[in-house]
């Protein structure tokens, strides 16, 4: 295969017999040709559709407790530090230039409550050259104190930081309105998230269903009786004033752990699309996702390292993850688990789906961006001869199944290269 690409556009990919033919074509030098070894092959950017920034720091921490005791143990005391600029700066550059080191091409990235230091993540997003959507987080009320937002306050920071976003005048990094989840937003302020939304037609992206015990919770705190209504509760599906309920085509919802079929049907009808985190679902002991169910369904489902709830920043692991619970609930309950193919294409394509941007990245298709990666299978296994008789899906089986950071050559995001092992 040749692909060619101009100012970070795919612009053919033809057989790679016809390569003399395109250089003469697009006027493409020897030296703009970029030729593939042995055990090379080339692949479209991973995408991460749900990433807590600022949790980098706890990576592999507190992975012995339950979610809402690592929430109040590990995870809030941690986000409270968010507040001083300088620490949120290093964090927020380790974390960016950590997943771009993994093929992240995309993230899709909760920031905490504070203005200030999300919208430093923002701009060293920008600055690093990933692609990404980022959101302030919104609190007001079950939470800590100096994590509880007024409902005004919430409202006018989010504003100003869907403004500030926009002001960046990047085609690469766009705001996202984020309520946490329901515990932490009233009805009130979700309302008013949702018209933010709306006015400034962003994205949107909360938690749902990430344990069966947050349910009564989520009833008890919004009023209401039935798994629908705490659905209605949790995304404000059925609120005629909310203006979510335009939107909700481009509504991203994390973990959907315990859907109902009946809910089901709702996320279907609105759109909605699912950010699957096997790792985090696992370490904190949430539940198994059942992905063959909502795919069968057709919901789009893309792939969330869910940092640091899930202990590894890198979709690679993710793919790994998603095939073991795969695995495991096949054991429990039959029906045909996950497959390599499948987990790469959540991984690509299909978070590219989630995000509603597959009509700018996801595959190698002319007219998309050219967001890609050259993997390395030879890096550091050391069997050139043998790596050579491999064909590229074996490669990419390999790579799903024992690859890391070490086996990314080459990192492109929109055609800039943001990764050069081969410079290091």
């Amino acid at each position: 295969m040749v692909l060619t690409y101009f100012e970070g556009q795919i612009v053919a990919v033809e057989n790679t017999s016809l390569l003399s033919k395109i250089q003469l074509q697009y006027s493409i030098p020897d030296s703009a040709v970029t030729l593939l070894a042995d055990g090379e092959f080339l692949c479209p950017g991973l995408v991460d559709c749900h990433i807590h920034a600022p949790q980098y720091v706890n990576l592999g921490l507190g992975l012995d407790k339950a979610l809402l005791e690592w929430l109040d143990t590990y995870t809030f005391p941690l986000e409270e530090k968010y507040k001083d600029i300088d620490f949120a700066t290093k964090v927020y550059n380790a974390v960016v230039n950590k997943t771009l080191n993994y093929g992240t091409t995309t993230a899709c990235y909760f920031s905490t409550i504070h203005l200030e230091s999300s919208l430093k993540l923002a701009s060293i997003v920008k600055e690093l050259g990933q692609r990404a959507l980022v959101g302030k987080v919104n609190m007001n009320q079950n939470s800590p104190e100096s994590l509880t937002e007024t409902t005004t306050a919430s409202v006018q920071d989010t504003e100003s930081f869907i403004k500030s976003v926009l002001d960046l005048q990047s085609d690469l990094v766009q705001p996202i309105v984020t309520p946490r989840f329901a515990i932490s937003c009233d009805m009130d302020l979700m309302k008013q998230l949702g018209a933010l939304a709306e006015k400034y037609k962003t994205a949107i992206q909360l938690h749902l269903d990430t344990l069966a015990t947050s349910r009564p919770l989520a009833t008890k705190e919004n009023a209401i009786r039935s798994n629908t209504a705490y659905l209605n509760a949790e995304v404000s599906l059925e609120l005629p004033s909310c203006a979510i309920c335009n939107m909700f085509s481009q509504t991203l919802l994390a973990h959907g752990i315990y859907l109902e079929d009946s809910e089901l049907k709702i996320l279907v009808s609105k759109g909605a699309t699912i950010a699957h985190c096997p790792n985090s679902n696992t370490s904190l002991k949430s539940g198994e996702c059942d992905v063959p169910r909502l795919l069968a369904a057709g919901i789009s489902v893309g792939l969330g390292t869910d940092v640091s709830g899930g202990y590894s920043p890198s979709i690679i692991e993710a793919m790994r993850s998603a095939l073991a619970v795969s695995t495991h609930l096949n054991f429990k309950e039959g029906g045909t688990p996950l497959t390599y193919h499948e987990v790469f294409h959540l991984a690509t394509i299909g978070g590219a789906k989630a995000l509603s941007l597959d009509n700018r990245i996801g595959n190698f298709v002319v007219g998309k961006e050219f967001d890609a990666l050259i993997v390395n299978m030879n890096s550091f296994q050391k069997i050139p001869d043998e790596l050579s008789n491999y064909t590229n899906e074996e490669l990419l089986q390999k790579f799903i199944f024992t690859g890391d950071d070490r086996n990314i050559r080459r990192v492109y995001v929109a055609g800039n290269v943001v990764k050069d092992a081969t410079l290091a």
